[in-house]
């Protein structure tokens, strides 16, 4: 059985500070986990790195039974939820709910990269839906507030049926309002 993903001796120093060290984790299909630590102790960058938006300084990364650094990670990404405000980050802020949402199809940052069809913002917008944020759809992403990125960002994460998803904090800015589940 092939693991949603393998980190073996994986270590991470930037600006000659040691952020992960010999770090091994095995994660096998449909099980979850959750990584606990204080602020600045490498949680965020664990993600990044499982998610193929960092590579380390050593050791070796699989997803989804495919080796960084022998795959398109562009192409891979694909197949991997992320959801993290560090990704949020990496978005323009004039980028509207809907074409983050859309983005995932390509594992893209904008949508002109790529070409989208008027289906692609229905199931942009039903996703937006299903978490509650519908009506941002049009709206600006750098104009919503931090729990409504978060939703529209779950909405990302759910564009195709992902192998494996990563949740970065997914709570620490939501807001009273329940994701609906339909």
């Amino acid at each position: 059985m092939s693991m949603a993903l393998r980190l073996s001796g994986v270590g991470l120093v930037r600006d000659d500070v040691t952020i992960l060290d010999g770090v091994d984790w095995e994660v096998a299909p449909h099980e979850r986990w959750i990584v606990l630590g204080p602020n600045g102790s490498g949680k965020t960058t664990l993600m990044r790195v499982a998610g193929l938006y960092l590579h380390p300084s050593r050791g070796e990364v699989e997803v989804l039974g495919e080796r960084l650094g022998r795959v398109d990670v562009r192409r891979l990404r694909t197949r991997i939820g992320f959801v993290s405000a560090a990704f949020a980050a990496m978005l323009r802020d004039g980028v509207t709910a809907a074409d983050v949402v859309m983005t995932a199809e390509h594992a893209a940052l904008e949508t002109w990269w790529h070409t989208y069809g008027e289906g692609d913002r229905s199931r942009a917008v039903e996703l937006l839906d299903r978490m509650g944020a519908g009506p941002l759809a049009d709206r600006p992403f750098g104009a919503l507030s931090s729990g409504e990125r978060q939703r529209v960002l779950l909405a990302r994460s759910l564009w195709r049926d992902p192998g494996l998803v990563l949740l970065d904090e997914p709570t620490a800015a939501s807001t009273s309002a329940p994701a609906r589940t339909s």
